[in-house]
């Protein structure tokens, strides 16, 4: 059992100022949880908050790119409210720009985030929930860790990258009593396709006219988005309360339609081609 069957669970999760760490700790704390919140901001988060109930919360602003500061903010956390139950992995931005356009420093910066920051907190944490045979890790991926568009392609490395992790974590874990489910959303009604979350190249080449349209298109699509962000997150209790969900659980149907898609497309690919894969054994 991953999630406790009495009294108040007790929740990690990282980038909560804004989005859907946000909303996900407004809803724990008025479930009565515990919540150790991790931001870069703890200024932005408690304004954000607004007149929520404290009492539950312990704010922890932190860079997730410190390992030796995550471990001590596990401490923390644990020394707080006895046990981490439910860790959610949250953190992250969104980057478009073609592959060519994108600078050493983004891309690092990226796979800092969305994939150092996460082992940071992986390694913190699984002692503990080793010792105590009981656990659940929940890694926030995206439609786009399953599939890619033009321009996306270093939100989607980092989000491919989190997917390989997370399988292996489960099969690694599976019999400890730890559970872990990806999360794999749609476009959703957050700030993420606004400037304070979206990343784009310093620089810009030419003929990438397409990309440059689609750009737009985005930072003009905040509130036309089809996904809930209060009914996703609710989702993402549901699948740490009920403890049932798949390993990917997918969330809208625009993220549902797109994987359908995808996984059609993969079949396609490999079929096509099977004569020569088979052709290459000794």
């Amino acid at each position: 059992m991953s999630y406790p069957t009495t009294g108040p669970a007790t929740w990690f999760v990282t980038g909560t100022s804004r989005g859907l760490g946000l909303e996900l700790v407004r809803q724990l704390l008025d479930r009565g949880d515990n919540v150790a919140a991790t931001t870069r901001s703890a200024h932005r988060l408690d304004e954000a908050l607004g007149t929520a109930d404290r009492s539950r919360l312990l704010p922890l602003q932190l860079d997730l790119t410190d390992g030796d500061a995550v471990t001590a903010a596990i401490r923390t956390a644990t020394e707080r409210f006895g046990a981490i139950d439910v860790v959610v992995n949250n953190a992250g931005y969104g980057f478009l720009g073609a592959v060519e356009e994108i600078t050493d420093a983004e891309a690092r910066q990226m796979f800092d985030v969305q994939i150092f920051g996460v082992w940071n907190v992986l390694r913190a944490v699984l002692p503990d929930l080793r010792a105590a045979g009981s656990g659940h890790i929940v890694n926030i991926s995206s439609i786009l860790g399953l599939t890619a568009f033009p321009g996306w392609g270093l939100y989607s490395a980092g989000k491919y990258a989190l997917e390989g992790l997370s399988e292996s974590l489960a099969t690694e874990v599976a019999g400890l009593g730890i559970k872990v489910t990806i999360i794999e959303p749609g476009y959703t009604r957050t700030d993420f396709l606004r400037t304070s979350s979206l990343g784009l190249p310093e620089r810009v080449a030419e003929g990438y006219d397409a990309i440059r349209e689609m750009t737009e298109a985005h930072l003009a699509m905040p509130g036309t988005q089809l996904g809930d962000p209060v009914k996703v997150v609710a989702a993402i209790i549901e699948v740490a309360v009920g403890g049932k969900a798949p390993l990917h659980q997918l969330l809208g149907s625009d993220s549902y339609g797109l994987a359908k898609g995808r996984v059609a497309a993969l079949t396609d690919d490999i079929e096509a081609g099977r004569e020569l894969a088979l052709s290459t054994d000794i």
